[in-house]
């Protein structure tokens, strides 16, 4: 495919965009949060261990993940289990440590309010080349990567 010629934008527009990307997102996070039954922490950490699969996480990986202490993981992993969301396993190397596990009726759900957004998304990819697309997800990469560095250089939990 041919790349489609695009509009100029300044560094500032893009933040701008960029911003009303994310205004959006969390917006919409809070909707399918609440759709799931869930708070927007608590799906994001669900998020994360359906990423993982079956490289399952410890809570100690889900707090640094999501920058709660390891107390306030707790809370979230014993909400996710009590919904039905998660399972605890012991951690076959460390039986003081626990993984979590997603439950799948529960990945079942949450992708199915998920998966028409990402239809759509994927369409939206469909109107840029595949030279686009490497440099789209080399930014959003390298974007998250810069993203996690600040958290953990300035907004450390307590």
């Amino acid at each position: 495919m041919q790349a489609k010629p695009r509009p100029a934008a300044t560094p500032e527009q893009a933040l701008s965009a960029m911003d009303h990307l994310i205004a959006t997102h969390l917006v919409g996070q809070h909707e399918i949060a609440q759709q799931v039954g869930m708070n927007v922490t608590d799906l994001t950490c669900f998020a994360y261990v359906m990423e993982a699969g079956e490289n399952l996480l410890t809570a100690g990986d889900l707090a640094a993940r999501v920058h709660v202490t390891t107390g306030a993981v707790t809370g979230i992993l014993n909400r996710l289990e009590r919904a039905g969301y998660i399972t605890r396993r012991p951690d076959p190397t460390d039986r003081r440590r626990i993984r979590v596990a997603a439950r799948p009726g529960a990945v079942a759900r949450v992708l199915e309010v998920y998966e028409p957004y990402y239809a759509r998304l994927t369409e939206l990819f469909a109107d840029y080349s595949p030279a686009e697309i490497a440099v789209l997800n080399d930014w959003f990469t390298r974007a998250s990567t810069l993203a996690a560095t600040y958290l953990e250089e300035h907004c450390r939990p307590d």
